[in-house]
């Protein structure tokens, strides 16, 4: 096992022949997709990346992913802390090979010639794991100063007729 910096391209073949693990942090900053979802960059995000063969001797690739994003809040408009994160199995297959046989939980990994960048890899995952949209718990969150609340229906409304009822009796007669 490796920890420390995961290293930016791996051939993931080697690796899984070897069954490696490599476990490491990865800085938000060199993420730059994900950094501009976010309203600040700092921190790292916790991977652990391990290569192995499964019962059915397919070449594996377990992803954990274990970080905290700072984000606006659309309810308060103010920055929020959000967990992201996951657990992923991706199938190393060539490049070009078919998909469809693959059994259910993974996904495909399509590996060629050239190594895989793992950054890039767990930026995406970052990517899909962010809330779509980011909202503090209620009790945690503060309105914006001028926000009112919609009012509360009052039991002492009158009720008024549909004036669309006319024609539904209009649908119901055949003379019509």
């Amino acid at each position: 096992m490796l920890n420390g910096p995961i290293p930016p391209h791996v051939d993931p073949r080697k690796l899984v022949e070897r069954a490696a693990t490599l476990e490491g942090v990865l800085p938000i900053a060199k993420m730059a997709r994900l950094s501009e979802q976010l309203t600040s960059s700092d921190g790292d995000v916790h991977a652990k990346f391990s290569f192995f063969r499964d019962q059915q001797k397919l070449a594996v690739m377990h992803v954990e992913l274990n970080g905290e994003v700072s984000m606006v809040c659309q309810r308060c408009l103010e920055p929020a802390k959000f967990h992201v994160g996951g657990e992923y199995d991706y199938v190393i297959i060539p490049e070009g090979k078919s998909i469809d046989d693959l059994p259910s939980g993974y996904d495909a990994l399509e590996v060629g010639d050239d190594p895989i960048d793992l950054t890039s890899l767990a930026e995406d995952e970052l990517l899909l794991a962010l809330p779509i949209v980011p909202v503090h718990d209620p009790e945690d969150c503060q309105q914006p100063v001028g926000y009112a609340t919609a009012p509360e229906p009052s039991e002492n409304v009158e009720e008024r007729p549909n004036p669309f009822s006319v024609l539904a009796q209009l649908k119901r007669d055949p003379n019509v």
